[in-house]
């Protein structure tokens, strides 16, 4: 059965490796250092780099990586991803070299123009994972650099359509952040005070916070809970006007948070 490890770059990001037995794959490897450190250590040879959208800290490390190894490199057709061997886009199926895992391709856009999420499945696993880079976040979702905030929210309600139990892989360690703008959207919500500190002694210990769940982020993440009552009473009040829709909520919440 394939396992999934958390690399941690720069400050915040996290390379996702996905290994099965004695090879990997890597998903966003924007620095190349930890990986190669983690593949000696482990001596797993890596066979596949998977990238979610062109963010140098999502594929810096790429060109690195493929220097002495031949591996396919997957990416967004829609995006120029450096030495990207097969561009992929909504609907897409393949299985990752090498460690045979069924992936299945979501377009994305909002946080740039031609993301992508993988959603993997492997029946060892029960319910799927989906590798989401910056769209998603525990408790948050990405800024809107390249997308509409209607774009975005199509995206995020893909995401939160799929099986409650699929577990999340995100690009960045932003959740304790996250869940303080959350706490701002909706006070009162024994959920989010819950998790908040479950994730802040994780943190404590220095664990990642990640992978979240389907499910958790439907709870406890204001950007999936625009359609709420509440939510989009909050977010008329700090607004100043009347917000007509689901998609119009989202973008309030969205501007709100940019100068949280």
């Amino acid at each position: 059965m394939s396992t999934i490890i958390p690399l941690p770059a720069f400050t915040d990001n996290y390379v996702w490796a996905i290994r099965e037995g004695g090879l990997a794959a890597v998903v966003d490897p924007g620095d190349a250092a930890p990986v190669r450190a983690w593949l000696a250590r482990e001596r797993v040879e890596l066979c596949a780099i998977l990238v979610t959208h062109h963010h140098r800290d999502h594929t810096g490390g790429i060109a690195e990586l493929v220097r002495d190894r031949a591996v396919p490199v997957i990416g967004p057709a829609r995006e120029a991803i450096p030495d990207r061997t097969r561009g992929v886009g909504q609907g897409d199926r393949f299985e990752i070299p090498g460690i045979a895992l069924p992936v299945e391709v979501l377009d994305i856009p909002g946080h740039t123009a031609g993301h992508v999420a993988f959603v993997g499945s492997d029946p060892a696993w029960g319910e799927p994972v989906v590798f989401c880079g910056d769209t998603l976040f525990a408790a948050g979702c990405g800024r809107l650099f390249e997308g509409t905030p209607g774009e975005m929210w199509t995206s995020l309600s893909a995401l939160a359509a799929l099986p409650g139990g699929t577990r999340v892989y995100c690009g960045h360690e932003y959740t304790i952040a996250n869940l303080r703008f959350a706490a701002a959207v909706e006070p009162g919500r024994s959920e989010i005070a819950a998790r908040t500190a479950r994730e802040q002694a994780a943190r404590d210990r220095g664990l990642p916070t990640l992978p979240t769940t389907i499910a958790l982020e439907r709870e406890t993440n204001p950007f999936l809970r625009a359609t709420e009552a509440g939510v989009r009473a909050i977010a008329e009040a700090h607004a100043g006007r009347a917000l007509g829709d689901a998609v119009a909520v989202f973008a309030a919440l969205r501007e709100w948070k940019n100068v949280f």
